[in-house]
């Protein structure tokens, strides 16, 4: 029996991206486990995989306490377990788990593969923290086997960096999404319906939607200042997600004067419903690898709002979408303007993105992962040198 064990730093990238790749390599008899921080907590985990494991770490990918009790579980469990497979997902659970079977994974003929999901290091970031985590990318690459990147930008900037030899390096248009669930058409009116009673919307008014995690780098707070200064009384602005930051971005609205049109959701599991129901889907981030929730709104045909950054514009170019420079609040309130004002020309532009998204389609993407799981599986660690 192959066996694989998906590693990712808490376990809601393993529920929002990863249980169908478990779901369909159990199917083809494969054992397939997960490790997370909490991931025993989570039911879903529990139920999608064979097996989950416990490890404790931090977020914060240069807390020195990630390299002090975790690599050892690590290796105690690969080493048991003789996974042939292990595919690490997210910037600690990446670094940390190459670290601790650097010296071990060839012995036990154990692939390791990692998946970029946007590289800390990029353009516009901190030239500080760029080169530091430039310099970690080059020493797990060291101990990597295969590296796939999710957007063109960081496949090139992996062959640019030599973070890995070409040929163990595989671009794959994201982490796919699953083309029937997310279907303007299996939406029924009625949930759209209910949810804009929920919200308190009247019928000839509309929704902006924003689907993000409340922490820095998603930039809530520029998207609250330039619906501020849209100033329309008939426009109400959703967020669906937690985070830190939810507290404080709620006082904002409130300094604003827009607290009675802005609704902090919290995490949903209606997110299609919610697209339907929005004029449009808007993601203001300045780092992202490839947005699933740009993937999402495209998927449903909902016109959609991003930032000049990788990934995102890998989804919005040639007119799939409106594109504004990160921080760029003028420029945002003037897209949210545009279509608010011209709901034909939106849809237009979201037909475009509609087209787009069949390359990103969940089951394009697991038949990639076949191929590469099966390369891995027949050249084996102990075969390469």
């Amino acid at each position: 029996m192959n066996k694989l064990l998906m590693v990712t730093t808490v376990p809601s990238t393993l529920r929002s991206f990863l249980l169908p790749f478990a779901a369909h390599f159990r199917s083809q008899g494969w054992q397939v486990d997960a490790m997370a921080c909490g991931v025993s907590a989570a039911a879903e985990c529990q139920a999608g995989f064979d097996r989950v494991w416990e490890v404790q770490w931090s977020r914060n990918p240069l807390d020195p306490r990630n390299l002090l009790a975790a690599p050892q579980i690590i290796r105690e469990l690969v080493s048991r377990e003789q996974y042939q497979i292990v595919h690490v997902h997210t910037p600690v659970a990446a670094f940390v788990t190459r670290y601790a079977l650097k010296d071990i994974r060839h012995h036990l003929e154990t692939s390791v593969i990692y998946t970029a999901h946007g590289f800390h290091f990029h353009p516009g970031g901190n030239s500080v923290k760029n080169a530091v985590f430039l310099n970690l990318e080059k020493l797990a690459g060291n101990w990597t086997d295969y590296l796939v990147t999710i957007n063109y930008q960081d496949k090139q900037a992996a062959i640019a960096h030599r973070l890995l030899p070409p040929d163990r390096c595989r671009y794959m248009p994201g982490i796919g999404v699953d083309l029937g669930y997310y279907n303007r058409e299996a939406v029924p009116d009625a949930a759209v319906t209910q949810v804009r009673k929920e919200l308190g919307i009247e019928p000839d008014s509309q929704l902006l939607l924003s689907v993000a995690e409340f922490t820095p780098r998603k930039r809530h707070v520029d998207a609250i200042a330039a619906f501020a200064k849209l100033a329309r009384s008939d426009v109400h602005l959703a967020f669906a997600g937690s985070g830190p930051l939810m507290d404080s971005m709620q006082q904002l609205a409130d300094r604003l004067g827009v607290a009675d049109r802005i609704h902090f959701l919290g995490n949903r599991q209606d997110i299609p419903v919610l697209m339907k129901a929005a004029s449009a889907n808007i993601l203001v981030s300045e780092q992202e690898g490839l947005p699933r929730s740009i993937l999402e709104s495209l998927a449903l045909g909902t016109p959609t709002i991003g930032t000049k950054i990788r990934g995102t514009q890998d989804l919005l170019l040639d007119g799939c979408g409106l594109l504004v420079d990160v921080g760029n609040v003028d420029g945002l309130a003037a897209a949210m303007t545009w279509v608010l004002d011209r709901p034909e020309e939106a849809a237009k532009m979201s037909k475009l993105g509609s087209k787009r998204i069949s390359t990103y389609n969940l089951d394009a993407i697991v038949r990639l992962h076949e191929q590469l799981y099966a390369e891995a599986v027949k050249e084996g660690i102990g075969n390469r040198e």
